[in-house]
């Protein structure tokens, strides 16, 4: 769950409309902190070979099916997300990572 201007964003509820596009292969949302909203919506995305995406891209692919305050504010670009041996996705470690940047 992203805390975001005392709102609850479910991560997952982002993620299905990020796989909904067609440059997305793997997508996480995370919230990173933001001193003004306590946290930001963020997406972390690889994409499919040959694929491009930029965040006004991402974020006009969101906005026509999220709320507003849903859009993630970021986009990072990585080759493959980070997974524990079952497969799941380790979003701990992409805040971890995220949040020394």
């Amino acid at each position: 769950m992203i805390l975001s201007g005392g709102e609850n964003i479910a991560s997952s509820e982002i993620e299905r409309v990020l796989y909904e596009h067609d440059a997305v292969h793997e997508a996480a949302a995370i919230g990173l902190p933001d001193e003004r909203w306590g946290e930001r919506p963020v997406a972390v995305v690889a994409l499919r070979p040959g694929a491009g995406l930029t965040l006004e891209e991402l974020q006009r692919h969101c906005r026509a099916r999220l709320a507003g305050f849903k859009v993630p504010k970021e986009l990072h670009l990585r080759a493959e997300l980070p997974r524990n041996p079952s497969g799941k996705v380790l979003k701990r470690r992409l805040r971890e990572e995220l949040g020394r940047g």
